[in-house]
C-alpha cells in the first residue's frame, strides 16, 4: 500500500473529463456485490487481495470460480497490470500506449466488471473517432457518471464538438490540465 507519482509534464496534453449525466439507480447494489465477487476469488486463489494475484494463478484458479466471478477477477488482475503499464508509459511520454491501455480497460469495465452502460459506450466511442485523442474510457463506479480522456490540446475543441454531435444525451465538459497533484496549503 504505496503510492507513486508519475510525472506527467507534458504542457500539450489535455485530460478530458465528460459527464454524461445519467445516473442508474443500480449503483447501491452492484458494487458492493463486485467487490464481494472479487473478495471470493481472491479466497479462491490463497491471496490477502487480488493485487497479490497474476493471471497465471488466475488460469489456476478457473475451475473453482463460477463463471461471473471468474470474469470480474480477471478485469481486476488486468486493470492492475494495465495500471502499471500505463505508470511507466507515462514516464516514457509514450501516450498512444496510454491511451491503448485506457480503451482496454474500457473494455475491460464493460465486458468484465460490467460496470459500464450504453451512454458512457457512446461518449468512448465519439471520442475516440477525433484525430488527436490517446485514448478514452469510464471513470468512477459506472452505470453512469463521466468519461476520462487523454488528448493533445489543440484537439479539445473538436472534441467536444464532435461528442455533442455524436452523443445522444447531454453532455458536460470539464477540460483539466496535468498539474501538480492535492498538497496542504500554508495559510500564512
Amino acid at each position: 500500500m504505496e503510492a507513486k507519482l508519475v510525472p506527467l509534464l507534458d504542457t500539450n496534453l489535455v485530460i478530458l473529463i465528460t459527464n454524461s449525466n445519467v445516473k442508474h439507480s443500480l449503483t447501491g447494489s452492484e458494487y458492493p456485490t463486485r467487490r464481494r465477487q472479487c473478495e471470493q476469488a481472491a479466497v479462491s486463489l490463497g491471496k490477502a487481495s487480488l493485487r497479490d494475484a497474476s493471471m497465471t494463478d488466475l488460469e489456476a484458479a478457473k475451475e473453482r470460480l463460477d463463471a461471473v466471478t471468474y470474469k470480474r477477477a480477471w478485469h481486476v488482475t488486468e486493470e492492475i497490470r494495465r495500471t502499471e503499464q500505463a505508470a511507466e508509459a507515462l514516464k516514457n511520454g509514450a501516450y498512444e500506449e496510454v491511451g491503448k491501455l485506457m480503451v482496454e480497460s474500457h473494455d475491460s469495465l464493460r465486458d468484465l466488471y460490467e460496470v459500464s452502460c450504453p451512454e458512457l459506450d457512446e461518449l468512448v466511442l465519439a471520442a475516440l473517432e477525433v484525430d488527436g485523442v490517446f485514448g478514452s474510457r469510464m471513470t468512477g463506479g459506472g452505470f453512469g457518471g463521466c468519461t476520462v480522456t487523454l488528448l493533445q490540446a489543440q484537439a479539445v475543441d473538436q472534441t467536444i464538438s464532435h461528442i455533442k454531435e455524436r452523443y445522444s444525451g447531454n453532455a458536460t465538459f470539464y477540460v483539466t490540465t496535468p498539474s501538480d497533484g492535492a498538497r496542504a496549503l500554508s495559510l500564512v
